[in-house]
């Protein structure tokens, strides 16, 4: 089973943003389960992080593929929007 694989820090406002998305997103999308999800702390798990090109936290993968960066400009909205597109790709495969 394919799985999203999200970066985060401990403490970051936009990482709980994105738990908080996450969490809706499984209750709106019956074939969704944070099962589906490996959170890696960056700071915990640097050797993995390491090995992947992102700037920004949250990031979410799929495989080696970015799916998404958060960006400061992003509230609460945008992440849960571009959230849901990461899903709706790990769907697609």
């Amino acid at each position: 089973m394919n799985k999203l694989t999200v970066f985060y820090l401990k403490g970051c406002p936009y990482c709980r943003n994105a738990e908080r998305a996450f969490r809706e997103l499984e209750a709106e999308l019956p074939a969704f389960s944070a099962d589906r999800i490996e959170w890696i702390e960056e700071r915990r798990n640097a050797e993995i992080a390491d090995r992947y090109d992102y700037y920004r936290v949250p990031s979410v993968f799929l495989g080696t593929q970015k799916l998404y960066e958060c960006s400061p400009s992003h509230d609460y909205a945008a992440i849960k929007q571009n959230l849901r597109r990461a899903v709706e790709t790990l769907f697609l495969i």
